[in-house]
């Protein structure tokens, strides 16, 4: 039965890998940051970015701080997300690092990478 069990687990984390991580837009305590600041996943996995606090906010990934063959305008959400708990997934399919900004908080520092190995 143990066995069993061992199995099941493993077969549900492999279902789940594809999404990888989540970015929370804004701090708990309303900071202009992506937390975490940075995520490592692995090729072919998502992240998801959710809206929680000091909004509007936008997911933006300049084409000089991807990795060639990674589309720019693929991966970001030029619109902003202006409601509580909205979402925006992206899957990454190169290896490499991804750096993103918040284009309305891109002064204060509001910034992210993403890792893919």
């Amino acid at each position: 039965v143990a066995q069993t069990a061992g199995v099941a687990a493993s077969t549900l984390a492999l279902a789940l890998s594809a999404q990888a991580a989540d970015v929370k837009l804004g701090s708990d305590s309303g900071g202009l940051v992506f937390e975490p600041a940075t995520v490592t996943i692995n090729k072919g996995e998502s992240v998801t970015w959710k809206n929680n606090a000091g909004f509007p906010h936008n997911i933006m990934f300049d084409e000089d701080e991807i990795p060639a063959g990674a589309n720019a305008d693929a991966l970001s959400n030029e619109d902003y997300l202006n409601a509580p708990g909205e979402t925006v997934t992206r899957t990454f399919d190169v290896s490499g690092s991804y750096s993103y900004y918040c284009e309305p908080h891109q002064g204060a520092g509001m910034a992210g990478k993403v890792i893919v190995k």
